[in-house]
């Protein structure tokens, strides 16, 4: 099995990244999804949020309130340090299951936004880091997810730097250009981990 750390800072394009892997045969485990699973509602994760933060980070139907957590969080250390008490051991185990669960000869993809800012970078046969410089980010997040520009440097500046990123990547994809350039540096990408694996040309990972 090939352990894969993939990460990028918000708004780098990290998910089309990680679906393209997967269209390739990645298994991809994609720590978004599993961070709002551990706090869906009836979760004791959820209740231990909400024991954290008060019941206004809950929405009318119990279910948690992202937006409002993040105002809460965004810009505030101490209360993103208890939120990540919460969710982050309860995602790694859950990683872990999925994980363990996948053929012994799989090329396993950790979608995980914040691995360099956990300490994750270690844990990992290649780190992935896909790249782009600050000012695109901005554009997508202000843009593409209408974003104000306040709350979009803010939701940056808490992240780990394109330096930091940069510094632990084994591969890096940059994607500020277009799709069809994306598509090609996937397949290289992918060509590339098959090598690490062990597997040959013309078989499945």
């Amino acid at each position: 099995m090939l352990r894969v750390g993939l990460t990028g800072g918000i708004g780098s394009g990290k998910s089309a990244v990680s679906s393209r892997l997967a269209a390739r045969g990645a298994i991809v485990i994609d720590s978004d999804v599993l961070a709002r699973e551990v706090v869906a509602k009836g979760t004791d994760g959820l209740a231990e949020v909400v024991a954290a933060f008060g019941p206004g980070v809950l929405t009318a139907d119990g279910e948690m309130d992202r937006p409002a957590v993040g105002r809460i969080v965004f810009g505030d250390a101490d209360a993103r340090r208890r939120l990540e008490a919460v969710i982050h051991p309860r995602v790694r185990a859950r990683a872990a299951e999925i994980e363990a669960a996948a053929p012994d000869d799989a090329i396993v993809v950790h979608d995980i936004p914040l691995l360099v800012e956990t300490g994750q970078a270690d844990g990992f046969d290649v780190v992935l880091v896909v790249d782009v410089p600050a000012a695109v980010q901005l554009e997508r997040l202000t843009q593409q997810r209408k974003m104000a520009e306040s709350e979009a440097e803010q939701r940056i500046a808490s992240q780990a730097t394109r330096e930091q990123r940069l510094a632990v990547a084994d591969v890096v994809v940059e994607n500020d250009g277009t799709l069809a350039e994306l598509d090609t540096r996937v397949d290289e990408v992918w060509t590339t981990l098959r090598q690490r694996a062990g597997h040959g040309p013309d078989t499945k990972p």
